[in-house]
């Protein structure tokens, strides 16, 4: 798979994630960790159910134990830190904080071999988070930051961490098949019922139309996407996904305003302007700046 192909995929990723919100608010008042292991059992089994069809040996799952580390790790000390930091801090804050995983991506990229930061990337990156500002700040009608909420910044942080840690260090996973992540989601589904079991009251999805909601979440934004996030992250331009991550709020709110459970606004707007204006700065500018070094290169030597 060349590498384009491979970031359009895992582009896939970041449309899925777009539509959680739209599809979480259809299932009712089932709680976060419950509706976790629900989803993530669906992933888990459909991705299982297409290895098999496909012909893959189940003995693909007999993986060293820092592939499983890396993979659950990732998965579920995300979703932990998330939850917990949504207990412990405004949602609006702690997912600023938390939302700052695209960033670090785009940062910690230059320590894997072959990849180079350039101003640019780093210039899109902080356009992107610019964006995510200026619409969550505008969601929650402007932010402020309390030292009484510090453990929930904290677990937001560590969840920005986990994800961005997860995501790069998957390059270093490469030869690990991306079969593999069904059983990183199954791990996560078990983990997220013992949380359940210990944490929250047992609310089921009510009706059909929210186990429906359950149903779609875990084929596609909690199942999905995390495969074609790990063909992106392994074989695609992994600084380009991190700052293309940063569109996944601002699609999320514009389908929440489509379905009639948000407003249109003002911060949706310059979110999208700087977002897009971010992405582009990224790609367009990166491309040009090889080009220009080459053909300065070119004249001095001709001199």
């Amino acid at each position: 798979m060349s590498r384009i192909t491979a970031t359009l995929v895992g582009c896939t990723a970041i449309l899925l994630w777009s539509t959680l919100a739209l599809a979480t608010s259809a299932t009712g008042a089932v709680p976060p960790f419950l509706l976790t292991a629900l989803t993530f059992s669906i992933g888990g089994a459909v991705g299982l159910a297409a290895a098999v069809l496909r012909g893959v040996p189940l003995g693909v799952l007999r993986q060293p134990w820092p592939v499983w580390l890396h993979g659950v790790g990732g998965l579920f000390g995300y979703h932990f830190f998330y939850f917990s930091a949504l207990k412990l801090a405004p949602p609006a804050e702690a997912g600023l904080i938390a939302y700052l995983w695209p960033l670090l991506i785009v940062l910690m990229s230059s320590l894997l071999p072959g990849e180079k930061l350039k101003s640019v990337h780093v210039i899109g990156a902080l356009m992107g988070l610019a964006g995510t500002v200026v619409l969550l700040g505008g969601r929650a009608g402007g932010l402020g930051f309390s030292p009484a909420y510090l453990p929930g910044y904290g677990a937001a942080l560590l969840c920005a961490f986990i994800w961005s840690g997860y995501s790069v260090l998957s390059r270093r996973f490469q030869s690990v098949p991306t079969d593999v992540v069904a059983g990183f989601c199954l791990a996560t589904a078990a983990l997220s019922a013992l949380c359940h079991l210990a944490f929250e009251p047992h609310i089921w999805p009510s009706g059909t139309g929210e186990w429906l909601a359950v149903a779609a979440l875990g084929a596609g934004p909690v199942g999905l996407a995390f495969y074609t996030w790990d063909i992106g992250m392994k074989r695609g331009d992994i600084k380009l996904l991190g700052i293309a991550s940063y569109a996944a709020p601002v699609l999320s709110t514009l389908l929440l305003v489509a379905a009639g459970y948000a407003a249109a606004s003002w911060s949706l707007a310059v979110a999208c302007g700087l977002i897009v204006g971010g992405a582009l700065v990224a790609t367009v500018l990166a491309r040009k700046q090889p080009a220009e070094s080459r053909r300065s290169l070119s004249q001095s030597s001709s001199t």
